[in-house]
């Protein structure tokens, strides 16, 4: 599929394809090689319709009473998501929350290396955690073009957050995470993305009150893992 020939899917869709992806690597796991669209909807969380369209933007239809095959359809979704290569990623903030990320083999597995580490605290630079070496911020551009990283990890304190957003991009990096609970501005040419962990605990604190107040011990809260996916 070529460039021009690129279907737009909706951001809605596009959050829901990483889910589909770990439901299918589970199920490879364990040796199933077919499903169906309602047992995806099933562990996604989803109904099936969802599921089929979802899948529909990808070009690939289930055949009936055969449904989807996990091989065929897992390298539809890596394909999609960029995941056929590897990303490399740096990031901005040598806190306990940025060596922490730095260490996460998840990353890595993922198709995701974190090739570097940077701080602007003289007492972290120079520092080693994990295999890497913490940097200075003011070598940030020189860093990315060198190993050449394409996304970026804030990792730093809300007041520091938006200075490591400006020299993220000032080093050309078009695509970034952000830990920081505030609103980043960037050019409409970067894609950021923010995870606020403090926001997802008052989403749990809500369903939390709600069993409380209903004295309910069932399922009330939808399952279909959406942090981050503003």
């Amino acid at each position: 599929m070529t460039q021009l020939q690129r279907r737009k899917i909706p951001d809605a869709a596009i959050a829901r394809l990483p889910v589909y992806l770990q439901i299918l690597n589970n199920l490879a796991a364990t040796n199933v090689l077919r499903f169906s669209s309602d047992e995806l909807a099933a562990l996604a969380g989803v109904n099936a319709a969802k599921v089929r369209k979802d899948l529909s933007y990808l070009g690939s239809y289930g055949t009936r009473g055969v449904g989807y095959e996990v091989t065929y359809l897992t390298h539809q979704i890596k394909r999609e998501l960029g995941l056929m290569r590897e990303w490399n990623v740096v990031v901005v903030g040598a806190g306990n929350l940025g060596c922490a990320l730095a260490k996460f083999d998840g990353f890595l597995s993922r198709g995701f290396p974190v090739i570097a580490i940077v701080d602007n605290d003289p007492k972290k630079i120079g520092r080693t955690t994990s295999s890497l070496t913490v940097g200075d911020v003011k070598d940030l551009k020189s860093i990315v073009r060198d190993e050449k990283i394409s996304i970026g990890v804030i990792t730093t304190s809300s007041a520091a957050s938006q200075a490591a957003a400006d020299a993220l991009v000032e080093a050309g990096i078009t695509s970034i995470l952000n830990f920081a609970p505030v609103v980043l501005s960037a050019p409409s040419s970067v894609s950021v993305r923010s995870v606020d962990l403090g926001v997802e605990l008052q989403i749990l604190s809500y369903f939390e009150q709600m069993r409380l107040e209903t004295g309910s011990k069932s399922e009330i809260a939808p399952q279909l893992n959406t942090a981050g996916a503003r």
